[in-house]
């Protein structure tokens, strides 16, 4: 019997083993990094061990050091959550080794499955060599051979980049796992990303629990998924379903673990990699069949056996995935205090096994509270919201709701781009492959309907505060002598004012009439309708402004431009907080550069991110240096346009 369980990850997926433990009566103990002191699964556990250092390999990538945290804290068993050395075969052996019970297959397993390379040619197929592609082979997916969430892959379009994109990934996948080896594959257009749940205990019972969806995706990693994937033929689910079992049974598999699939516009499948470890989308399998998958993996890891069947699926689930980050600006990480997350009906983490709501079919996973940090080190992932209903519309429709009323301030995040995401018609009508954020980013990123109405709804909330009152319409009316109108700049948004005895009146909004205002909520009348706007500053520089029609995140703007605030022409900022990881080979002062060609790279969040040259000129400066970390704005490199360059020296001629 496992009666203490150490968990050798971070974040949301510690916090959610730590509640599965809590219920089944067994003891905690959480690892943290520096950067992870206060963090809410150290809060949550019932021990906690230091591991000094901040970056993953100094921390959460050194299994020794996790080995000994185990032994020292009395735990005996370890669960590996996802990501890290979750698929990290030696940290298998060494946690068995250390007399201590490993809560996933066996390392034999991970070391056929978790390397992409060697899945592939078990399972039939065999990677791309680098050396042998031609213009014929394109395009191609770099991917790394030793975990996934996006990590370490790139789209290759062009040969002339193929060396870079090899590079750049296998930095990347060095980083985040240990492991810098990337290998090869086609990269199929129009797929849709189509993976199995399996669960297998040690006496050769293997159950396939249902499909998932997961093909929108921004950088190869997932946003969106669902259970079941829609739309699919029966016998394309059996063929999907028979890979999946015989993929487990012939590596001796045994716990949880996903197979991934590639579906092609034409219904083919193609085995993309088997994922030896719990999938972060894996709650909508549980809301499906009603299970536990944690505690599955924990009575598995004691001996257990599985019955010979799985539970039969009932209904439909959602998840989505709310990111610290500007889908409008390249997908950036962005960093800050979470001042509140609230998302109404939503339970956090397992209850009555499936961790949902049993009122409301919500769930929240999360590895934040209110007044935490997220910072630059790890992933931007906030949290999950999961909503199930008896049908794929049902749950749709009431991911959706909940997510457009959810209480989220702080740093800029994907929930518009989530909210819009679910209601697009080719959402909505199942029509899914992984290029849908490609065709429609632009669109789900347009400015949100009804920011102008937020942003005066902020501006009279302000003016209350001020006033200390609340104000009406019917105040707002008398008044014996013309004030000078007030102005308050949201964004792009100037909202002037005029006060009155007891109120205000709006000078520029025709259709808009005040009905109440005070320093926490505003009641607007706007063409017949009455709506009301829940105001919240928390002094960060933005105004939070919730409404039942959607929420608002609007930077307060001074009417006075900052001189400091001025950049020379041609300067590189670091568009989020980060580390120089390295810059282009041969680049210094003075150098000739090209539009679009890389100069530094920054890696923030697991994540490579490459800063280029905005235009064809002269490298006159580089403050850039590998290993030196840098704040959002922080002032890279700067470019002297060519056109400049000619004409300073027919000056100086």
């Amino acid at each position: 019997m496992i009666s203490s369980v150490l968990v050798a990850n971070r974040g949301e997926i510690a916090c959610r083993v730590f509640r599965t433990c809590r219920e089944l009566g067994i003891a905690t103990v959480a690892v943290y990094s520096d950067a992870d002191a206060s963090a809410l699964h150290v809060r949550e556990a019932d021990a906690a061990v230091r591991l000094p250092g901040t970056a993953p390999a100094d921390t959460y990538l050194r299994g020794d050091l996790i080995v000994k945290a185990a032994l020292a804290a009395g735990a005996d068993a370890v669960h590996p959550g996802y990501g890290f050395l979750s698929e990290n075969a030696e940290f298998a052996r060494a946690v068995a080794d250390a007399g201590l019970v490993w809560i996933g297959p066996p390392p034999s397993a991970i070391e056929a499955m978790a390397s992409k390379t060697r899945a592939k040619e078990l399972m039939g197929g065999a990677p791309l060599d680098p050396a042998a592609v031609t213009e014929s082979d394109l395009p191609l997916l770099v991917k790394a051979a030793a975990g996934g969430g996006g990590r370490g892959m790139r789209i290759v379009r062009e040969l002339s980049s193929l060396a870079g994109e090899l590079e750049a990934a296998s930095s990347e996948a060095a980083s985040a796992f240990g492991d810098g080896e990337v290998f090869l594959e086609p990269y199929i257009e129009g797929g849709r990303h189509v993976e199995v749940q399996v669960l297998a205990d040690a006496y050769g019972t293997v159950w396939a629990l249902g499909t998932r969806d997961c093909s929108l995706q921004r950088r190869h990693q997932k946003v969106i998924e669902e259970s079941p994937a829609p739309g699919l033929p029966d016998a394309l689910v059996a063929t999907l379903h028979g890979s999946a079992v015989a993929a487990a049974k012939a590596v001796g598999y045994r716990g949880a673990g996903t197979v991934e699939f590639l579906v092609s516009p034409r219904g083919r499948s193609h085995f993309l990699e088997m994922n030896t470890r719990l999938q972060v989308e894996h709650p909508v399998t549980e809301a499906v069949f009603g299970v536990d998958l944690v505690a599955l993996q924990l009575r598995v890891a004691e001996g257990t056996a599985l019955p010979e069947t799985g539970p039969p699926a009932h209904g439909h689930a959602v998840e989505a995935r709310l990111y610290a980050e500007d889908p409008s600006k390249g997908w950036t990480p962005q960093t800050g205090v979470l001042h509140e997350l609230a998302v109404p009906g939503a339970a956090p983490g397992p209850r009555a096994g499936t961790g949902l709501r049993v009122d409301t079919g919500l769930r929240l996973d999360t590895g934040y509270t209110a007044g935490d940090s997220i910072g630059v080190h790890y992933d931007p992932m906030i949290a999950k919201v999961i909503a199930w209903a008896p049908t794929r519309n049902e749950a749709v429709r009431k991911l959706a709701h909940a997510l457009r009323r959810t209480r989220l301030h702080g740093p800029v995040t994907n929930r518009g781009l989530l909210v819009r995401s679910l209601e697009h018609p080719e959402f909505t009508g199942a029509q899914l492959d992984t290029g849908f954020y490609e065709r429609n980013l632009d669109a789900l990123t347009a400015p949100a309907e009804g920011e102008r109405h937020a942003a005066v709804a902020a501006a009279l909330a302000d003016a209350a505060s001020r006033r200390g009152a609340t104000v009406g319409a019917r105040l707002g009316a008398w008044r014996n002598l013309p004030s000078q109108a007030q102005l308050k700049v949201y964004g792009d948004h100037e909202v002037r004012y005029r006060p009155t005895r007891g109120g205000f009146e709006l000078v520029d909004d025709p259709g808009v009439r005040i009905v109440t205002a005070d320093a926490r909520r505003v009641r607007l009348e706007i063409d017949g309708v009455v709506r009301h706007f829940d105001v919240t500053d928390h002094g960060d520089g933005h105004v939070h402004v919730d409404s039942p029609t959607g929420a608002h995140s609007l930077p307060v703007q001074s009417r006075f431009a900052d001189p400091q605030d001025r950049t020379r022409p041609g300067s590189l900022l670091a568009p989020m907080p980060g580390t120089v990881v390295r810059i282009g080979d041969g680049l210094a002062e003075g150098s000739r550069v090209s539009e679009g060609q890389p100069l530094v790279w920054l890696e923030a969040m697991k994540m490579e991110h490459r800063i280029v040259s905005p235009a064809s000129g002269i490298l006159t400066a580089l403050h850039a240096v590998p290993g030196r970390q840098v704040e959002v704005g922080a002032l890279l490199a700067v470019v002297n346009e060519a056109m400049d360059v000619a004409t300073q020296e027919d000056t100086a001629s």
